[in-house]
């Protein structure tokens, strides 16, 4: 994978997240792929974004900047989040995501960043 290529892959989780293609999200992502959430702790990608599209109504996000790491392995992406939840609620925040890519070419992890005091306070536990 060129590095050209791993920045599409990036994008191309942004653009899915937009569309709410949650199969086209985790087909990204390797099996056994965890995803570091600060709402959900450590998940299967799978399971994490089962529950994200079963929390959202809408989800709108705007990516800033996509770096990649020194060893050609890690990405990591700023980006704003426009999310609407189910109950109609609306949030909007800037995070990092950082990627790590396996072997397979698909992402082996996700790691997410965010300042979750501001959406905590509005949201509460909107997976539960």
């Amino acid at each position: 994978m060129t590095s050209n290529d791993k920045i599409a892959q990036v994008r191309d989780y942004f653009a899915l997240m937009t569309k709410s293609d949650i199969p086209g999200i985790i087909a990204l992502f390797e099996n056994d792929a965890q995803i570091q959430s600060p709402f959900l702790g450590q998940v299967l990608a799978s399971d994490f974004f089962e529950k994200l599209g079963s929390a959202s109504n809408a989800s709108k996000l705007t990516v800033f900047d996509v770096l990649l790491g020194e060893n050609g392995d890690s990405a990591a992406a700023h980006f704003e989040y426009d999310w609407t939840l189910k109950s109609g609620d609306n949030f909007v925040f800037q995070g990092i995501d950082y990627f790590k890519f396996g072997a397979s070419g698909l992402f082996s992890s996700m790691s997410i960043f965010y300042d979750t005091h501001p959406v905590r306070e509005d949201v509460g536990d909107k997976y539960a």
